[in-house]
């Protein structure tokens, strides 16, 4: 069994957007995850999507772009991102989820024996607009971090999910990564990151934590193994 991840997919189907205007590495870059995905991953493996998945703004018009994921091999675990509108209540999100696809929303999924927790996030930014407004909102996803984490009380190893680091601008810790070193957390994925932004990243091994940026355009529009079985 291994463990893939991949984020921001950013998916159209319903009202088709051209991620071109990104860039032109972005050209048909769901055709080349997707070719990715089916070399690499058996149903026996899971792909862990930390966010962004549809530009969707409703439910239903997600769920073409979620069925498209479906029909692909291995169990799918996802979060919420900054992007996807279309996530509404966590029961109907789950009733509209194809076969061997998991929701987590201040919860967590056990599979292999291993807890899979996870929460948006958000970021703080010293010049922000609205300092108050970024405060209040990082700490309830602090809140929903600590209850999802908390949910898997007994696991012996925890993977999550984020969609934002768990890093400041400076990329120093921030508050969500103390947090996850109270859990034994041994791999932490996240996306959010494009453009600009993937020159100064921070990842790998930090305390005891392998942490990974998976948004799909840094992976070069393939998936990542964190843990292989």
């Amino acid at each position: 069994m291994r463990i893939f991840a991949i984020g921001d997919l950013h998916l159209s189907s319903f009202r088709p957007k051209p991620m071109e205007i990104f860039g032109p590495h972005w050209i048909h870059h769901w055709d080349r995850i997707r070719a990715n995905w089916i070399n690499k991953v058996t149903h026996e493996d899971i792909v862990l999507i930390p966010g962004d998945i549809s530009w969707a703004m409703e439910l239903e018009e997600a769920k073409p772009d979620l069925d498209s994921i479906g029909e692909l091999p291995g169990r799918k675990i996802i979060i919420k991102g900054n992007h996807d509108y279309w996530w509404a209540s966590i029961s109907r999100v789950r009733n509209i989820l194809p076969p061997g696809m998991f929701a987590i929303q201040n919860d967590s999924v056990m599979l292999n024996g291993i807890a899979f927790c996870g929460t948006r996030g958000w970021a703080i930014f010293e010049e922000s607009e609205d300092l108050q407004h970024d405060i209040k909102i990082f700490s309830r996803e602090i809140q929903r971090l600590k209850l999802s984490l908390s949910s898997a009380q007994g696991a012996g190893e925890i993977i999550v999910l984020l969609h934002y680091p768990p890093f400041d601008e400076k990329g120093e810790e921030n508050q969500m990564a103390h947090l996850l070193k109270e859990f034994p957390v041994s791999h932490v994925v996240f996306g959010h990151l494009h453009g600009s932004s993937l020159n100064n990243v921070t990842e790998g091994f930090i305390d005891g934590i392998n942490y990974h940026l998976v948004s799909c355009d840094y992976l070069d529009f393939d998936l990542k193994c964190i843990v292989e079985r």
